[in-house]
């Protein structure tokens, strides 16, 4: 199974807002999970995407989406945009979860696993055996604050997929084709 967590610092944690961009730059969560999830034609089934949301009016809050139960949606932003609002005002919909989690908290239930931490001046990612069941940690737009990438760093590894700041989607993007790649070589 591949993780991505991404701590979206000003991510609205309840459903209130008009658009993706508005509430906080949910519109970078969305971007993400395009990312993680979607291929030509298919939903990734291997993937579990967690954000912390840490925007108004109750933050953290730990949005999970589970691509093993993923159903009924599609790549457009209206699609997700209903689903996020629905899901962050109380409801539900299929393979997507919402509890009351830190970001630390959730890094500390990853402890035993493969955690790489994307940084411009981490070690090259083409360098890294991924290993089984890696987890991948990037921050949005604003990027991890000092303190919560300290935090990562304790139990995780700081790599990068280039010298230049990436949108945090492409980097989501790069890495899905880095271990598809892998697995490909593996066959």
């Amino acid at each position: 199974m591949i993780e991505f967590i991404l701590l979206s610092r000003r991510g609205r944690t309840d459903g209130s807002f008009r658009s993706l961009r508005e509430a906080g730059r949910l519109d970078v969560v969305y971007q993400c999970i395009l990312f993680a999830f979607f291929t030509s034609g298919a939903i990734r089934r291997d993937v579990i995407f967690h954000a912390i949301l840490g925007g108004p009016p109750r933050p953290p809050l730990h949005l999970i989406i589970d691509g093993r139960e993923l159903r009924g949606v599609r790549t457009d932003e209206r699609t997700w945009e209903s689903i996020l609002r629905k899901v962050l005002s109380g409801g539900s919909h299929p393979g997507i979860y919402v509890e009351k989690k830190s970001f630390q908290a959730l890094l500390r239930s990853f402890s035993n696993r493969n955690i790489f931490v994307l940084e411009e001046k981490g070690r090259d990612i083409r360098e890294i055996d991924f290993g089984a069941d890696p987890v991948f940690v990037l921050g949005d737009q604003i990027g991890l604050p000092r303190k919560d990438e300290e935090f990562a760093l304790r139990f995780g590894t700081k790599v990068s997929i280039g010298k230049k700041p990436y949108l945090a989607a492409t980097c989501v993007d790069i890495i899905n084709y880095m271990l598809d790649l892998e697995t490909k070589r593996k066959v």
